[in-house]
């Protein structure tokens, strides 16, 4: 294939200044790949230890209530939230809305601090609950 040296390259990632909007067009689709996999893993694990008896469901309680299931759960809601509000900002941005780019930027800090913010009343209501 021939370059034309007229024609310019296109941008590089190098060439752009990096922003709260790059980053959460390109965590949104981190974090649906993480739900899909881990999530998906953690609920089969999860229907099968139920349909298995109570032995299963025990051994899979007992992971689920380590340090480690918390900090996987942990991720797991705040990937869920993360990936919902940008989901949502992205449903806003393809109707037309928000390109500007101080309205993007400011849009993409409330998905960053929204998602924080969802997670922690999250699991402060599941640990308040005990």
């Amino acid at each position: 294939m021939h370059r034309n040296p007229s024609r310019p390259l296109s941008p590089h990632l190098t060439i752009w200044r990096w922003g709260p909007h790059m980053f959460v067009s390109i965590a949104n689709r981190v974090t649906g790949a993480g739900l899909a996999t881990v999530g998906a893993a953690a609920l089969v694990w999860w229907l099968a230890a139920a349909a298995s008896g109570a032995k299963a469901y025990e051994t899979f309680l007992s992971w689920a209530t380590s340090w480690v299931g918390i900090v996987i759960g942990v991720g797991l809601s705040w990937a869920f939230f993360f990936h919902l509000l940008g989901g949502i900002r992205h449903l806003v941005m393809d109707i037309g809305a928000g390109f500007e780019l101080s309205v993007n930027k400011f849009w993409a800090n409330m998905t960053i601090l929204g998602s924080v913010l969802l997670t922690a009343l999250f699991w402060f209501a599941i640990l308040g609950m005990k």
